[in-house]
């Protein structure tokens, strides 16, 4: 018999006793059976609680709050898991377990590795090297995969989420209306439906003490009277009333919505649009108090700023101190300490030069590099002390991490608080720079040490909660580095792909290496071009590369049509993604080697076969797989350069309402 005594009450700590239970007893599945109690008192069996509730010393890290340690000493028959708060706890119950020998490498119940095998002793004491670690839900969405995704980050270390919107409806019509699936009909789901489920993940969240962070875009026209599910609409502008778009900002002297309402920015030199958006905020806050950080965020999209004569007074990112300082004071007026998050993104990437954050206990800045390359990490050697002037609605994007840090550090001669960064590995990139995830594996080890060296302590990736396609080694790879950036990266890279695939999983990453190689990143990455004039993927010698993807494939097949018996369900998973991927990549190849010949007809025709084929397959992997999102990255190689806002759906509503 095996007793789990609870030292300290929290629900985090309640549900790591659960989980504790369940994986004891799937560890022993002829009997063990495992208790719980909660016996502040007890000195024997599993004893869970605060490491500060055992006399543990936790004066290392700054905040307790923020900051997790986590703790475990344990022998054959039990002893102290804890951490400095309760998500450390459910933290440290996953770390202990992970050293008994189980895995999670992607969510749901066919991602984890269970040994059966009886306990050993094991001790731990660790401070992840980031603060932050986290995602934010990004792409084509639907509920079971969202709770699914909270579920597993904390097993893989992970204790931030966010839910970007108030009223995140956009991402769920995507998965619910099936895009780019012609063979699963609409499943139209109502307003109401999305709130509750957005509540859903607030109280899954909850349940395990994780990091909350929510809105982000919004506060430009929400707080005008906008109906937050007006956000995407193409033809607002003939709602808005007089007070409305006297409120909002001046382009090419009109004041109208800049292509949709979230796109849209005020007119910041107006202190009726400024109090309007902080009344707004303090509104929120107060009725969200579980929130853990409010992403008060400008508008989503680049150059469109306001032209008045006011505004043009100061650079957009000066007016935007303005108003995150009344922000604060407003809070702090109303008794709220609620953290406020705001963004170095599109055109804010430009410093302020006159006005500074007054109270920064309040605020943590973020780093959005959204246009830089995903083929390589940060050099600080590169990093721009020069930068490109600010000129009002006639910038280009920062394109590599180098310039973005170039930036930031203007930022930071004004700004002295705590950093993190909003990244996009599982956004695009992973579907357009790397069809194996193993050169994006990479990136990201090298980017989380690059971002920790730079003042960054942490990162919340805007991608795919189903990023696990053809595995989920590069989430893994991102994961367990942010929770030990000094685990080496091939060690990382055993244990992924070893618990996957068994013995033989060295030939699987061979064959995983070679499309890789064949495919090559430098090309998808569209720095190969022989003439950009015809494609930004012109580039005939490489066709050859890629016709080599057929011939490897056929000898994938082979390898894994030997595993005739396998253990673990984990496994029988991976290596049906595995199946469906080289389907995949083999059809990818052929229309990106039409692409490199030129032949733009006949890649679109391989890419319309490819969709079509990953559409039947869609709902047999969709907990990994995200077809919506992957049709609309690959849509900008195959069937134009889609900017921005299109690839928001911008043009795809507006035809339909044509």
């Amino acid at each position: 018999m095996i007793t789990i005594n609870k030292i300290s009450k929290a629900s985090a700590i309640d549900y790591a006793a659960e989980e504790l239970r369940k994986y004891l007893k799937m560890m022993m599945p002829e009997g063990e059976d495992v208790f719980i109690e909660y016996a502040p008192d007890a000195t024997d069996g599993f004893r869970l609680g605060m490491m500060q509730d055992f006399g543990l010393d936790v004066s290392d890290v700054p905040d307790t709050n923020l900051d997790d340690i986590i703790y475990f000493d344990c022998n054959e028959s039990g002893g102290i898991i804890a951490g400095d708060n309760p998500r450390a706890v459910l933290l440290a119950v996953y770390e202990y377990l992970r050293a008994q020998g189980c895995r999670w490498l992607m969510p749901g119940i066919d991602g984890e590795l269970i040994p059966v095998k009886n306990i050993q002793p094991a001790k731990l004491r660790h401070v992840p090297s980031m603060r932050y670690r986290g995602w934010a839900s990004e792409g084509t969405v639907y509920q079971q995969g969202m709770v699914e995704a909270i579920e597993f980050m904390p097993k893989l270390g992970m204790n931030l989420f966010m839910v970007e919107f108030k009223f995140p409806k956009s991402y769920y019509e995507r998965y619910y209306n099936h895009d780019g699936n012609k063979y699963r009909p609409a499943e139209p789901v109502s307003d109401t439906t999305v709130m509750q489920w957005k509540r859903h993940l607030e109280a899954e969240l909850s349940k395990r003490g994780l990091l909350y962070h929510d809105m982000g875009h919004g506060f430009t026209y929400e707080p005008l009277g906008i109906p937050c599910g007006e956000g995407w609409s193409t033809d607002y502008d003939s709602k808005l009333t007089e007070e409305q778009r006297n409120l909002i900002a001046k382009i090419n002297g009109k004041r109208e919505i800049f292509h949709i309402p979230i796109n849209t920015n005020l007119c910041m030199s107006n202190p009726k649009a400024r109090e309007k958006v902080t009344s707004y905020v303090v509104e929120y806050a107060r009725q969200h108090r579980s929130v853990n950080g409010l992403h008060v965020w400008l508008a989503d999209a680049k150059n469109n700023h306001c032209e008045c004569a006011e505004c043009q007074k100061l650079r957009p990112t000066d007016f935007y101190v303005t108003l995150l300082n009344e922000i604060d004071e407003a809070l702090s007026a109303a008794d709220l300490d609620t953290k406020i998050v705001f963004i170095s993104y599109m055109d804010t990437c430009w410093a302020p030069l006159e006005n500074t954050i007054k109270n920064p206990d309040r605020f943590i800045l973020m780093l959005a590099p959204i246009s830089r390359r995903y083929d390589s990490s940060l050099d600080a050697t590169k990093i721009p002390t020069e930068l490109p002037p600010y000129v009002r609605n006639k910038l280009s994007m920062p394109p590599t991490l180098e310039d973005f840090f170039g930036h930031f550090n203007k930022w930071r001669e004004r700004w002295h608080g705590p950093n993190i960064s909003f990244e996009y590995h599982f956004w695009r990139a992973m579907f357009l720079r790397d069809v194996t995830g193993i050169n994006l594996a990479r990136v990201l080890y090298n980017d989380v040490g690059a971002y920790l060296e730079n003042g960054i302590n942490g990162i919340l990736e805007d991608g795919s909660q189903r990023s696990f396609f053809p595995n989920g080694f590069a989430f893994y790879s991102y994961a367990r580095t942010m929770f030990n950036k000094e685990t080496p990266f091939e060690e990382i890279l055993e244990d992924y792909y070893s618990a996957a695939y068994g013995e033989e999983w060295k030939k699987i990453y061979s064959y995983m290496q070679e499309i890789t190689e064949a495919f090559d990143i430098g090309y998808l990455s569209k720095s190969k071009s022989k003439n950009t004039k015809i494609s930004d993927y012109y580039n005939p010698e490489h066709a050859a590369s890629l016709n080599k993807v057929t011939a490897i494939c056929r000898e994938a097949r082979k390898t894994l049509d030997s595993f005739t018996s396998i253990e673990y369900r984990l496994r029988t998973t991976s290596l049906k993604l595995l199946k469906y991927h080289l389907t995949y990549v083999e059809m990818l190849a052929e229309a990106y080697a039409y692409k490199a010949l030129g032949d733009d007809k006949t890649a679109r025709e391989k890419y319309d076969t490819l969709v079509d084929t990953m559409a039947k397959a869609e709902l047999d992997i969709q907990q990994y797989y995200d077809h919506g999102l992957c049709c609309k990255a690959l849509a900008t190689v195959f069937i134009k350069t889609v900017t921005h806002n299109e690839y928001m759906d911008v043009e795809e509503k507006t035809e339909k309402k044509k």
